[in-house]
Formats: structure tokens, sequence, C-alpha cells
């Protein structure tokens, strides 16, 4: 499927994408393809011939590859996208870094924090450095938050709550690689409610410990379709986080509550300004005027929605700086351990705090103990009279 290598114009990143699904259709190729004046796409590869095939000739790809390696022997792209499902990043991602390229890959980032570990070890200072879609940090709203929590402006940080309550029908668990540990990872912790944690942590900073509950109460999977969890931050706040793909009107919802303020964002799969909300403490406003004077203050002066687009903006600005991105690193390893934290919490029925992380055994080699059964045969042995809903 190789084809002849055509150089790109003057300025533009050369840009490679590996995986041909939903994921690369919907979102990455017209992103790539909105900062065209910036990137160029110069090959595709997938297991799937024909859908490579058909996906070229609809975005106009000249490169049809068949492997990863042939993508990038043949183009040398300075950005590899990696969209294939999770059991294939960590390889992709690292073949990339060896061919240097810089690499951005889809959520979850990899499997296990041994993964992880052995991705950051392929980095070079300067580059080239991975990268992860948590496209919710990339938006005004939450640029505007960040500033305010580093600038003390609101107070101090108490409460937070995250909640990312999605439905999946038991349909979307017919795709093989999905609710297994081993292709996947694990279930909504990992797969779906990463990108909500992952605000949450850029908002509040490190967690400390975690308390965790997670079960499959529906859906016919290995993994959770269901967890809870209570963190501790460093800087002493207390959150929740709910993760469930088992509720039937979907919300994204992040609060958090600080001394003077409420800041609330509601959305589904992505938010600009009018997805949040600051209300100040009574102590800081008495009327109504006065309370949106203050609003008016805290609210962001530009309208930025989170999405792909800006964060490969800033990808390719720190491409062109040679400097690590956000999304990477401490930051893309501080959430991977949070669920790695959740699940040994949720298994072994005890709190976990982060400096008792370990660089071995199941929980970093992996985020499971295959002794731990998640479903009906776990309800069923906690409690024997209980039975199991019918679909």
């Amino acid at each position: 499927m190789a084809t002849e290598t055509v150089p790109s114009p003057p300025g533009r990143v050369r840009v490679g994408l590996v995986g041909a699904g939903g994921i690369a259709t919907v979102a990455h190729l017209p992103t790539l393809r909105s900062l065209e004046s910036r990137v160029e796409v110069v090959g595709i590869t997938d297991l799937d011939a024909d859908r490579v095939t058909q996906v070229a000739d609809e975005w106009g790809i000249a490169g049809r590859y068949d492997s990863v390696d042939d993508l990038l022997s043949s183009e040398e792209p300075d950005l590899l996208i990696v969209c294939t499902p999770p059991s294939a990043h960590r390889d992709a991602v690292i073949k990339g870094l060896r061919s240097g390229a810089w690499v951005w890959c889809e959520k979850p980032p990899v499997l296990s924090l041994a993964e992880y570990d052995e991705i950051q070890a392929e980095e070079s200072n300067g580059g080239p450095y991975a990268s992860f879609v948590v496209q919710h940090r990339f938006g005004s709203g939450a640029a505007a938050l960040k500033q305010q929590v580093q600038d003390g402006d609101l107070g101090r940080p108490l409460v937070a709550l995250c909640n990312t309550l999605w439905f999946r029908p038991h349909s979307y668990y017919e795709v093989p690689w999905r609710g297994r540990w081993d292709t996947e990872g694990g279930g909504p912790a990992m797969g779906h409610g990463i990108h909500q944690m992952d605000l949450l942590f850029e908002i509040l900073g490190d967690w400390s410990e975690v308390t965790a509950r997670a079960e499959a109460l529906d859906r016919d999977v290995e993994t959770e379709d269901v967890s809870f969890a209570i963190v501790r931050f460093e800087n002493g706040a207390l959150a929740s986080v709910v993760n469930s793909v088992l509720s039937p009107r979907e919300t994204s919802y992040l609060r958090f509550d600080f001394q003077d303020a409420t800041v609330e964002l509601e959305h589904l799969y992505g938010y600009d300004n009018s997805s949040w909300t600051w209300t100040p403490a009574p102590h800081l406003a008495q009327d109504d005027g006065e309370r949106e004077r203050v609003t008016e203050s805290w609210r962001p002066k530009e309208d930025v929605p989170s999405s792909h687009k800006q964060q490969l903006s800033e990808l390719l600005d720190a491409m062109a700086a040679r400097v690590r991105p956000r999304a990477s690193g401490h930051d893309g390893r501080r959430t991977l351990e949070f669920i790695s934290a959740l699940y040994q919490s949720a298994e072994t029925d005890r709190t976990i705090r982060r400096d008792e992380l370990v660089s071995e055994g199941v929980y970093y080699t992996g985020m499971h103990d295959s002794n731990f059964i998640y479903g009906s045969a776990r309800l069923a042995e906690a409690s024997p009279s209980s039975t199991k809903t019918t679909r």
C-alpha cells in the first residue's frame, strides 16, 4: 500500500494517522482540516485496508499503509496521531517516538503505569514528547478558573464534585475489545470519566489519597460499569468522583466550592463559556446587582470551547518551541495513577495513598487483580438472596 512520499509545503507539520475508525473521522481529521495552514496529513494506516482506502479517498490522504512501521519509514511524519483501541497505544506511541516524531495519542494513554513509564523513557529533552487527548482542560473556562485558583481570587478550594454520568447500551459492549481488562484497561473510570477527572486535577492539582468502590451492576463486562471515589488533595480539598455508563440522563458535571465562590461546569461531550457558572459567596455580594458585577469580573473575556482543535493548536506551539506540551509527563501520569489507585482501593477495600504507589505489582503492570471478580458472581456471593435484574 506504500506510496511515493511528497514533500510538504514549508512550515507545515507533517502528520501521520494511526487508526481509521470513528474517532479519527469524527474528531481528528476535521480538526486537522481546520488547521490545514499549519499541518498536512501525509499518511494513514489501519489493520483494515479497505477502511484505509475509504477514509483516505474521502479526506484526500495520499499515503496509505498497512502498518505503523511502513507509515513512519515512508513518510517520516513530524507528528503521529494514534487513534487505535487502547491495547495498541503503547506500541504505536513508542514506535513514533523512536522514529523522531512527536505523538498525540487518544485516551486512555495506555493500559498501565508500567507502559506509561516505558513511553516516558523514550522521550528526549526538547522532544519528541508524547501527549494525550484530554481536550476538556483546553478551553477558556478551564483556563480562567485555573488562573483564579493560582491567584487565590476565589479563596481556598474546599469541596468538589466530579460526575461523569453517561449511558452506554448493552450493544455498545458487543465491540470485542470493550469492557475487557486486557484490551480496554478498565471500565468508565478508564475510558469515559478520564476527561472530567483530568480537568478536576488540572484545577485542584495533585491528589494525595483515594477511597473507592466499583462494581458491574448491569452491563455484561469484565470491568466495572460504575465507580464512586472520595479523593483528598494535597491542598486539603475533598472531592467525590462518580463514573457511570448506566445513567439515561447523561451529563458531565463538575462543581468546585471555594471559600468565596462556587464554580460549576455542566455539559456532555464539550463545553463553551455558556456551560460555566460562577456564584459568589453571600459575604461578597448582598444583592443581584453586586452579585452580577462580581460574577462578570470572573467570567472569561474570550470564548474558546474545549476541543481537539484547541489542544492540537497548543501541541503545535509546543513542537515549534521544543518544550513539553501539557497533558504529558507528570500531569498525564497523575490521572493514570489516580485510576490505578481507584481500582486498587475498590478491589482491596482500603484507602490508597499516592505515596504508596510502587513500580511493581499488579496495579503497576495493570489496573486490576485477576483474583477480583466484578459483576453478578461477586454480588451473589455477597448477598445470596439477591437476584440479577434481567435485561
